[in-house]
C-alpha cells in the first residue's frame, strides 16, 4: 500500500496537526499564473519507443536480429500482482485436469491464458491471416493481403468451377446476413463514423493513445467528440494563521461546492463565479462524502470561532445544506443520557437515504434529513460498546467499539437507517484495533490486522460480509508490496484509491516500472478475476468511485504529460479516454501539486476538479508562489 507522508494532517477528532514539510499541497511556485487559459497543444500517434517489435513479414523467414533490435516478445504473462500458476502439465494449470476458471477469464476451458500489459494482442476471432494487434506505443503494420487456405491434398491448385460457386453463393448469404444485422441494430451515420467506433473498440487506439472513444460503456459518463481538455477555473487558498479543515466537496447539475473558512460555497460549474454562500458558527470538522437526489448533504462543524483563548472548539454541531438553494436546513447539538447537558462530540458524519448519521466517542445518533429530528441518541452500553462511526451511501452500516482500549473488540453491523436497529454483526477477528467501511452495498470493510501492513496504508486484509447474516463470504489479503490503497484509522468513512461494484473489489497496485494497474477481486470468492487495466507508460491509476458498472479512475500523469480521466468497463475492463488534460509544465505543476493521498478529486460531464482538504499558513519559502484550493479542467 501508498506510504502516505509523514505526519499527515487528520481530520475529526483532536487538535489538527501539522501539515507535512513544504506546505499542505503547496505547488511548485510558477514563474506567473500557470492557469491561464491556453489552446490544447497538437498531439499526435504515440511514437514506437526504443525496443518496438517490428512484426515480420508474410513469407521472410525471421531475421538474427543486431543488437539493440527489438527482441521477439516472451510468452503471454499475466499482469502485475496477478498470482502466478503452476508449469504447463500441473494440476492448476489452464487446460490441464482439474483446473476450474471463469467463463471468459483467462484458463477457463477453450480459452486460452490472457496476455500481460503490452503483449502484442492475436486477431479477434473468425478473423484468420490478420495480423497481431499491438499494444500502445506499437507502430501499426499495415493490413497483408487475405489468401484462400488450401484445399485437400492439392494446395497449389485452384478452385474448380462448382467450388467458386458455392463460396460465391455462401459469401453472399453472408453479407445479406450481415446488413440485416448491421441495420438492426440500429448503425447510423457515414462508412468513416462506423469505421472509427470500429477502429477504436478492436484494439483500444486513437488519437490519444491507449484508450478508446466512444462505445457504449454501461455507466452515464460518456466520452466527449475532443477529449482534450482546457483548465476551467482556479481559486486561490484563502489566507489563514493556522491549520484550517477544507474537507468537503461535491457536484451538483449547476454547481461545484467546497468547504471554506468558517463557510461552504456553491461555484458556477462553468465560470467558477459564487452563486451562492453558506456561512458557519465555526470551522467545518467533518462532511459527508455522500449526498440525496436532491442535493443534500450532511456536516459538523463547531459551535464557535475559534480565538486566541480558545483556539480548539469541540465539534458538537450537526446540520444539513441544501446545494440547490445555497441554505443551511438545519443544525443542531445533541446530548448523550449519560453526559447531563454537555453537548456531544462529533468526530465524524455520513448520509445513507434520508438518514443522517454522526458518530464519536460518546456514541452514534441519528437524524432525519429533510426535518433534524432525531432517530436515535448516543449511548455507551453497559459492556463500554459505542458506536465508533458509520459508512453511508445505498446502505447504513457501523463500526462499533467494545472492550478495553488495550484489547478492543470491533463489531461490523448492518444497520435498519430508520430505526438504527443492527440488521446483522460480524465480529473482527483479534488484533484489529482499526476498522473502515469501503462499502455498505455491498458490504466490504478495510483493516489492519495486527499492524501487519507495515507501510502506513491501515490496510493489511479487506472481508466480504454478507450484510442480511453477518456472514464473512472471504476475507482478501491485501499485500502492502503489491495493492496501493489508504484509510485512515481516524475515521470510519475515509479509504481512497478503491471502489465497489459489480460485486467486485477494484484496487490499484502499487507502482512499479513507472507504471501500475487496476486489477479486481471476486467478493464471493476472495479471488482475483484475471482482469487487468494498465495505466501506460509513467502514469499511476486511482479509482475514483463507480459509474454503474464502470469504474472512474484518474490517471495521475507523468513529468511530461497532463493527468487523464478514463472509464473502465466493470467486466471486460476496456478503457475509455474521457478527458486528456494539457501537457504544459506549469499546468502541469499546478496539477500535480495536490496530494493524491488528500486531496478530493470529483469527476462528472466532462469535468474534473481537484481541491485541498486542509490548508495552513504559507511557509517562507512559498509566500511567492500561488498556492490554489481548487484546480478544475473541462471538455466542455
Amino acid at each position: 500500500m501508498t506510504q502516505p507522508p509523514n505526519d499527515p494532517p487528520q481530520e475529526g477528532f483532536g487538535p489538527p496537526q501539522d501539515p507535512p514539510p513544504g506546505g499542505f499541497g503547496a505547488p511548485t511556485p510558477p514563474p506567473s499564473d500557470p492557469l491561464a487559459k491556453q489552446p490544447p497543444p497538437p498531439t499526435g500517434p504515440p511514437a514506437g519507443g526504443y525496443g518496438t517489435p517490428q512484426p515480420p513479414q508474410p513469407g521472410q523467414p525471421p531475421q538474427d536480429p543486431a543488437y539493440g533490435y527489438p527482441q521477439t516478445p516472451p510468452p503471454p504473462q499475466p499482469g502485475y500482482g496477478f498470482p502466478q500458476g503452476p508449469p504447463p502439465g500441473q494440476p492448476g494449470y489452464p487446460g490441464s485436469p482439474g483446473y476450474q476458471g471463469q467463463p471468459g477469464q483467462p484458463g477457463y476451458p477453450g480459452q486460452p491464458p490472457q496476455p500481460g500489459y503490452g503483449f502484442p494482442q492475436g486477431p479477434p476471432p473468425g478473423q484468420p491471416g490478420m495480423p497481431p494487434q499491438q499494444g500502445y506505443g506499437y507502430p501499426t503494420a499495415p493490413m497483408q493481403p487475405q489468401y484462400l487456405p488450401p484445399q485437400g491434398g492439392n494446395g497449389g491448385k485452384k478452385f474448380g468451377t462448382q467450388a467458386q460457386i458455392i463460396v460465391a453463393a455462401v459469401v453472399a448469404v453472408a453479407l445479406i446476413v450481415g446488413a440485416g444485422i448491421w441495420y438492426a441494430t440500429g448503425d447510423s451515420g457515414d462508412d468513416k463514423k462506423s469505421e472509427a467506433a470500429t477502429s477504436a473498440g478492436a484494439d483500444g487506439g486513437d488519437k490519444k493513445g491507449e484508450e478508446g472513444q466512444g462505445g457504449d460503456s454501461g455507466g452515464a459518463e460518456k466520452a466527449p467528440a475532443n477529449t482534450t481538455s482546457k483548465v476551467g477555473f482556479q481559486l486561490p487558498q484563502p489566507k489563514v494563521t493556522d491549520v484550517t479543515t477544507v474537507a468537503g466537496s461535491w457536484l451538483t447539475d449547476k454547481a461545484y461546492v467546497k468547504t471554506g473558512v468558517y463557510e461552504i460555497v456553491g461555484y458556477d460549474v462553468a465560470k467558477g463565479t459564487k452563486l451562492w454562500s453558506i456561512p458557519l458558527a465555526g470551522q467545518l470538522c467533518a462532511a459527508s462524502r455522500h449526498m440525496s437526489k436532491d442535493y443534500k448533504t450532511a456536516i459538523a462543524f463547531e459551535p464557535a470561532r475559534r480565538t486566541a483563548a480558545k483556539k480548539y472548539q469541540s465539534c458538537t454541531q450537526v446540520g444539513v445544506i441544501d446545494m440547490t438553494t445555497g441554505k443551511l436546513l438545519w443544525s443542531k447539538s445533541v446530548v448523550a443520557a449519560t453526559n447531563g447537558d454537555e453537548p456531544v462530540r462529533f468526530d465524524e458524519i455520513t448520509l445513507s437515504g434520508t438518514t443522517v448519521a454522526a458518530g464519536g466517542t460518546s456514541g452514534g445518533a441519528a437524524f432525519d434529513l429533510n426535518t433534524g429530528a432525531e432517530r436515535w441518541k448516543p449511548k455507551v452500553s453497559a459492556d463500554r460498546c459505542y458506536d465508533k462511526g458509520y459508512g453511508g451511501g445505498e446502505a447504513l452500516a457501523v463500526v462499533r467499539k467494545c472492550g478495553t482500549y488495550d484489547n478492543p473488540q470491533l463489531i461490523i453491523q448492518a444497520l435498519n437507517p430508520t430505526t438504527g436497529a443492527p440488521i446483522s454483526s460480524y465480529n473482527m477477528p483479534p488484533g484489529v484495533d482499526y476498522a473502515n467501511i469501503v462499502s455498505t452495498k455491498p458490504l466490504v470493510v478495510a483493516a489492519d490486522v495486527g499492524d501487519t501492513a507495515g507501510d502506513g496504508s491501515g490496510i493489511s486484509d479487506f472481508f466480504s460480509i454478507d450484510a442480511a447474516t453477518g456472514k464473512l463470504l472471504a476475507k482478501i489479503p491485501a499485500e502492502a508490496d503489491k495493492y496501493a490503497g489508504m484509510c485512515r484509522s481516524t475515521e470510519v468513512e475515509s479509504c481512497r484509491h478503491l471502489a465497489v461494484g459489480n460485486n467486485r473489489l477494484y484496487i490499484p497496485t502499487e507502482e512499479h516500472d513507472d507504471t501500475n494497474e487496476v486489477l479486481s477481486f471476486d467478493l464471493a470468492t476472495g479471488k482475483l478475476t484475471g482482469d487487468n487495466a494498465p495505466s501506460g507508460d509513467r502514469f499511476t491509476m486511482r479509482p475514483l468511485r463507480m459509474d454503474g458498472d464502470d469504474v472512474i479512475v484518474y490517471k495521475e500523469p507523468p513529468y511530461n504529460r497532463g493527468g487523464q480521466i478514463v472509464s473502465i468497463d466493470g467486466k471486460t475492463f476496456k478503457q475509455t479516454l474521457l478527458m486528456d488534460n494539457p501537457s504544459d509544465r506549469e499546468i502541469r505543476d499546478a496539477e500535480t501539486s495536490f496530494s493524491a493521498n488528500y486531496a478530493e478529486t470529483l469527476y462528472g460531464e466532462g469535468r474534473m476538479f481537484i481541491s485541498e482538504t486542509m490548508i495552513s499558513k504559507p511557509r517562507q519559502s512559498t509566500l511567492s508562489a500561488k498556492e490554489y484550493l481548487v484546480v478544475s479542467f473541462t471538455t466542455s
